[in-house]
């Protein structure tokens, strides 16, 4: 089912979200001073290719006030505009009833695309191998 949803999602939005992560990547990478967010933004533009079986969880140990500080810098920078795409693709998918879990995988792009420091990819199953 994960691998359906992952194609169809790649078809209606994933491509264009993804491309728009690498843009974005590709533009921090250039300016030396932002490979960090450069990084990050390749990290999340693979989780928005094909996010069905994955998750974001919180780097242990990944708070502090370096993160935040990269993090506000990124979302006055980049993440609006990122989080406007996922909203704008998510209204589509909410109007058709097949494209639902297609619009609940949207809404949760946004908080990643946001603040993506101190932030991890994991897959589905590792998520709750540590309470295990």
């Amino acid at each position: 089912m994960k691998t359906l949803l992952n194609l169809i999602w790649l078809v209606f939005g994933g491509f264009w979200l993804a491309i728009g992560y690498f843009a974005a990547g590709l533009l921090c990478c250039l300016l030396i001073v932002t490979i960090p967010w450069g990084i990050a933004a390749f990290r999340i533009g693979a989780y928005a290719l094909w996010p069905f079986g994955r998750t974001v969880v919180e780097r242990p140990g990944g708070g502090g006030a370096l993160p935040l500080l990269g993090n506000v810098i990124w979302f006055l920078m980049a993440g609006v505009w990122l989080a406007i795409g996922h909203v704008v693709t998510a209204i589509p998918m909410f109007v058709s009833i097949i494209g639902i879990p297609l619009g609940i995988a949207n809404l949760k792009l946004i908080p990643v695309s946001l603040m993506p420091l101190g932030k991890e990819i994991v897959p589905t199953d590792a998520q709750f191998a540590a309470y295990r």
